[in-house]
């Protein structure tokens, strides 16, 4: 499994005209959007770790002691956006190959399962509607963004 994970100020996902999940930040708070991206050979044990990761990375702004934080330090909220395209081949010419992306009967169980044990562990996630054209709004803070392969 694949993210893109962004510290952000402000996130939402609108679907058809309709917002369908948005963050709930107060001024000068931060939380994450997690783009992920499913391959074929990804199982419910790789998405519960990656959620994990998720959970508990430290790139939040440093408290007054200067530790930086995770989002399970402050119950930072996280928006969750399948990306089937994080798995593109740009290897030759100029059209991406999507062969490593896992087919959507694959994919949705799997970010599900990410969604779950996120929820499970305490965190406030808001989503996307899979498989739908999606116009996702952020502000990225920093500007953070790493990604992560489990």
């Amino acid at each position: 499994m694949r993210a893109v994970v962004q510290r952000v100020t402000e996130a939402s996902v609108v679907v058809d005209g309709k917002k369908v999940g948005e963050l709930e930040l107060a001024d000068g708070t931060q939380g994450l959007v997690a783009l992920i991206g499913v391959t074929h050979d990804d199982t419910p044990e790789r998405a519960a770790a990656l959620a994990d990761k998720i959970w508990r990375l430290r790139i939040l702004d440093p408290d007054d002691d200067g530790r930086e934080r995770s989002a399970s330090d402050v119950d930072a909220p996280i928006l969750v956006v399948s990306q089937f395209t994080l798995h593109a081949n740009t290897a030759k010419g100029r059209r991406p190959s999507w062969n490593a992306a896992a087919p959507g009967p694959v994919a949705q169980p799997l970010v599900d399962a990410v969604v779950d044990a996120l929820r499970s562990a305490g965190a406030t996630v808001a989503t996307g509607e899979f498989g739908a054209h999606m116009h996702v709004r952020l502000v990225n803070d920093g500007p953070v963004t790493l990604i992560l392969d489990v």
